[in-house]
């Protein structure tokens, strides 16, 4: 499962990518407005990504955020895993996060491990090839049958 912070971050890159590169930068407040999400949780999420090389950030009247890349440069594993997310849906199977599971002593012999695994490489392909372009794509080409029904 996505953590809430990847999410969000994944909410507030689309929303820096639909001014990039015209306007270019936004306020914290616009895109917590926008997005929906708490001013001072974007914040942090926003330093993360910052500190990431993702977004920049120009301080005064005219200052904001702004994506560093362009949106069909920035892929959701990078998001995911710069906001501190693991793609694997349990940490036994996860590539950054790993852990053993407490409850499996031997996880080269479970199936479920196995399974999610191949879960897990599948996801990452799907991820590392999906940037913030596709996937605004892909909201409008959803919008675009909804109107159609």
């Amino acid at each position: 499962m996505i953590p809430k912070k990847s999410k969000y971050a994944i909410q507030a890159l689309k929303c820096l990518a639909k001014v990039y590169p015209d306007q270019g930068k936004l306020s914290i407040a616009h895109i917590a407005t926008e997005e929906n999400i708490s001013r001072k949780f974007l914040e942090a999420i926003l330093l993360q990504l910052r500190h990431n090389g993702i977004v920049g950030s120009k301080m005064g009247p005219n200052g904001g955020y702004y994506l560093l890349q362009s949106p069909d440069e920035i892929v959701l594993s990078n998001i995911i895993r710069s906001t501190g997310g693991p793609i694997a849906l349990l940490p036994c199977v996860s590539l950054n996060f790993y852990e053993p599971c407490e409850d499996c002593p031997h996880e080269e012999l479970c199936g479920l491990h196995d399974v999610l695994l191949e879960v897990r490489e599948a996801s990452v392909h799907i991820l590392s090839k999906t940037s913030l372009s596709d996937l605004i794509a892909r909201e409008k080409k959803l919008a675009k049958k909804i109107k159609k029904q």
